[in-house]
């Protein structure tokens, strides 16, 4: 596994971006830019993370490409084709997104919708489009696994991929989204066996955080920084470097580059890398 952070860090170039990562002890990074920062900027910080060893695990979506609002809609899937396409130029391992809804005002929120067939069919399509228009040749397109919009669980992630039927679509692996049940909370490790036999061959990146029950009278769960939790971090780590020795596993969801600096020391301790 190749362990990285989804902060760019707080840096004055793309060398100092590139140090700053390699001298945490990570392996792989997030790209911090997007399509519209010119080409220069681009190849200047993908040579930067070349030079350090990093390979580049993800380049961000995080529009909504199932917007009601058919301009909107059309807009954010343009940008996520120029988003792939940048991904690939780069030579990253995939380019990711939330599938999206049309259904609420929350963008990537929860809604009984989002298990549609009509939800199902709309995303299958939009896939597709992005795919097709984009024609990667080296980075995947791929979907975040999420709580309460699709894919929820590893068997609606087959469902999809053999639905979008495209060698260039993959699966982004997040395990803390999809524990959503006591079943899979308390017995995580069965779940994420199930994931990874599941999934095998299809996974092109992971996220890596924690999660934890609340003590309240209704089964409340919480996400949470890398030991906080009862998330089997070791097994989580060995099936993921099973599939692939390159896997990227990366640290999200914290607040300062002080907290992503904390938990990697933490990871890597406790890990043993």
């Amino acid at each position: 596994m190749r362990l990285g952070i989804s902060s760019s860090l707080a840096h004055t170039s793309p060398a100092d971006w590139a140090a700053k990562h390699k001298a945490v002890g990570l392996k792989t990074v997030n790209f911090p830019l997007d399509c519209n920062a010119g080409q220069n900027k681009i190849m200047a910080y993908k040579k930067a993370a070349d030079q350090a060893g990093l390979t580049i695990a993800e380049v961000g979506i995080w529009r909504n490409t199932l917007a009601a609002d058919p301009a909107e809609r059309a807009k954010w899937i343009d940008y996520a084709v120029n988003q792939l396409k940048m991904a690939d130029m780069i030579g990253a391992r995939c380019c990711v997104n939330v599938v999206g809804t049309p259904y609420g005002p929350r963008w990537d929120g929860g809604y009984r919708e989002n298990f549609s067939e009509e939800a199902w069919n709309m995303a299958v399509k939009m896939i597709q489009e992005i795919i097709d228009r984009a024609q990667p040749c080296r980075t995947k397109f791929s979907i975040e696994s999420m709580p309460w919009m699709i894919p929820s669980g590893p068997d609606e992630y087959l469902r999809l991929i053999e639905e979008v039927n495209r060698p260039a679509f993959g699966a982004h692996l997040d395990v803390v989204n999809m524990i959503t049940s006591p079943d899979r909370y308390f017995f995580n490790d069965r779940f994420l066996e199930e994931c990874f036999t599941k999934l095998k061959g299809k996974i092109c990146s992971c996220h890596l955080k924690d999660i934890h029950l609340k003590e309240e009278y209704t089964f409340q769960l919480q996400e949470c920084a890398c030991g906080e939790g009862t998330l089997d971090l070791e097994l989580y780590a060995k099936l993921a470097s099973a599939e692939d020795p390159e896997m990227p596993m990366i640290i999200e969801h914290l607040t300062t580059d002080k907290e992503y600096i904390h938990s990697v020391e933490y990871v890597r301790k406790r890990l043993g890398i």
